[in-house]
């Protein structure tokens, strides 16, 4: 097989691993959903097998990203779904749990107006985000100007990951209320960065 038929079998690699990220992404949401159904406070057996779902769609995220770059292998429909792909996951996981009341952060004793406001809003916040950011991008490189990720955008993506986890275990395992604040003090955390990055983008160069 020569170098270029190497590089043709390479080039749709990336590719099949966006569309499998996606397939990976929609059984993960599934189960979220699915996990209240089961009729057991903490359904840990469905919730981890949801974690491990999560870990391996990140997992194909950055290999894809790592073959593309190495054998230089791009697309239009790699450069448009793989994002799109990501975002699918993160806000769909926390609309999601929006939808199944989670967390519940029982130690608070918040009402259900308070939970339905913290919910609801941290999907929100990280959804109107994305939208805005990519609005931004596209008319910046649509410009010829570079838009790429900076610091504060990578931070809020490793937190909104992270505070997925957090739910998922928090959700599946613990019952005390340090669980409750680990939590709270993460979702906190994700939402500063999320506005955070939100704030620097609408302030960068897009002509």
């Amino acid at each position: 097989m020569t170098e270029k038929q190497d590089k043709g079998i390479m080039k749709h690699i990336p590719n099949a691993l966006t569309v499998g990220r996606l397939v990976l992404t929609v059984i993960f949401l599934g189960l979220i959903i699915y996990a209240p159904k089961t009729g057991q406070d903490k359904p840990a057996n469905l919730l981890l097998g949801a974690f491990i779902l999560f870990v391996v769609t990140g997992l194909t995220d950055i290999v894809d990203g790592y073959l593309a770059r190495k054998f230089e292998v791009t697309s239009k429909f790699g450069r448009t779904m793989d994002p799109l792909a990501d975002k699918f996951l993160v806000c769909g996981a926390y609309f999601c749990f929006a939808w199944v009341n989670q967390p519940r952060l029982v130690c608070f004793g918040f009402s259900e107006l308070t939970l339905d406001i913290i919910h609801w809003g941290t999907a929100i916040t990280i959804f109107a985000r994305e939208v805005i950011v990519q609005t931004l991008r596209h008319i910046a490189e649509s410009r010829g100007v570079q838009f790429g990720a900076i610091w504060s955008g990578k931070l809020k993506m490793f937190l909104q990951s992270f505070g997925i986890g957090t739910v998922i275990f928090g959700w599946a395992y613990v019952e005390r209320p340090w669980g409750d604040w680990f939590t709270l003090i993460t979702y906190a955390l994700m939402i500063f960065a999320t506005v955070l990055s939100g704030i620097q983008s609408l302030t960068r160069r897009i002509k």
